[in-house]
């Protein structure tokens, strides 16, 4: 069976299998450096990145892998990225939270928190400058981003040139460490949002239907010309913020209610239940996914490192008053 429900399950349980599997890479030390997995906040990618077209931009956060293959860079790829082996979507240079493809206009991975919405309002104001109607800028980040002033610098500048920008906040109860309500005096973001006189409202971010349908509406009103709009998805990361993270600041209780609201398990008895598919359907979506991960790990395996020749390749480094480009 083929429809958008059905891929909206395949595109979560694709993230699932990838990130489950780059976790017990990253225990092996095959994948070295930062690690921050998307598990339990599948939907929001699945449900938001069916709506754009090919000619809309992304910019995410360094939790960038599930959008990047739901956006359709190659699983392999993105595993050789991981590894840091020149097959990489960013040669090998970037790792897990650095991934880029200008073709597929998958603008970054991007470590520092909040210092992409900068990015993504400039992309949406050369959308608008040279005239590229229907164009839109989707930028995802963490609630952890609203305290920065980067945010609020790029909405308000975005509502004030009604530029065509989706921002679309994933929000996951903690940055880092800290939970939003004990860094927040106003945790509902939507209701932040909208002080920047544009559309906002809150989503459920376990329910991929309901990211769908929310990112559709919001994005007929973006390319309409009606500017800006702020989604909050509210969500729940299954694992620590990294892989560095112990994880001793939610209680197993809280961490266990959640997982109940798993968005994968919930939309696949959803579907069954209703007869959309069959159990037996949904195992074969499962071995699929697997057969992907492993011929992307099997690539990143054989691939190749990047020559030391070519290791100052893209290299900026100042002399003087000059910038000398390597």
């Amino acid at each position: 069976m083929t429809g958008p429900q059905t891929k909206l399950l395949r595109d979560m349980i694709r993230i699932r299998v990838f990130e489950e599997r780059c976790a017990e890479l990253y225990g092996q030390q095959k994948i070295r450096g930062f690690l921050h997995l998307y598990i339990g906040e599948e939907a929001i990618a699945a449900g938001v990145i069916s709506q754009l077209t090919k000619d809309d931009s992304i910019v995410a956060t360094y939790r960038e892998h599930g959008h990047a293959l739901i956006r359709g860079i190659p699983a392999t790829e993105i595993m050789a990225e991981m590894y840091g082996k020149a097959a990489g979507c960013s040669g090998g240079r970037g790792g897990s939270m650095h991934l880029f493809d200008a073709e597929r206009r998958f603008l970054g991975g991007n470590a520092i928190v909040g210092g992409h919405l900068p990015l993504a309002t400039g992309l949406a104001l050369a959308d608008k400058m040279l005239h590229r109607k229907g164009r839109v800028t989707a930028c995802f980040f963490g609630e952890g981003a609203v305290a920065e002033g980067e945010f609020h610098e790029a909405m308000n500048l975005a509502s004030i040139w009604n530029l065509p920008v989706l921002f679309c906040c994933e929000n996951n109860l903690y940055a880092m460490g800290t939970s939003l309500q004990s860094s927040e005096s106003e945790t509902n973001l939507s209701l932040k949002a909208s002080s920047y006189n544009m559309p906002s409202w809150s989503v459920d971010g376990m329910d991929a239907e309901a990211t769908a349908g929310a990112a559709s509406r919001a994005l007929d009103t973006v390319r309409g010309g009606g500017g800006p709009v702020f989604l909050e998805f509210r969500t729940y990361r299954f694992r620590a913020h990294s892989m560095f993270d112990p994880d001793l600041y939610r209680k197993p209780d809280e961490v266990a209610k959640w997982t109940e609201r798993d968005p994968i398990s919930t939309f696949s008895a959803q579907l069954t239940s209703a007869g959309t598919l069959t159990q037996e359907h949904i195992d074969r979506l499962w071995v699929e996914a697997s057969q992907e991960t492993q011929d992307a790990v099997d690539f990143a395996e054989a691939a190749e490192w990047e020559p030391v020749e070519n290791l100052e390749d893209h290299v900026g480094a100042t002399d003087g008053a000059s910038v000398v480009l390597v």
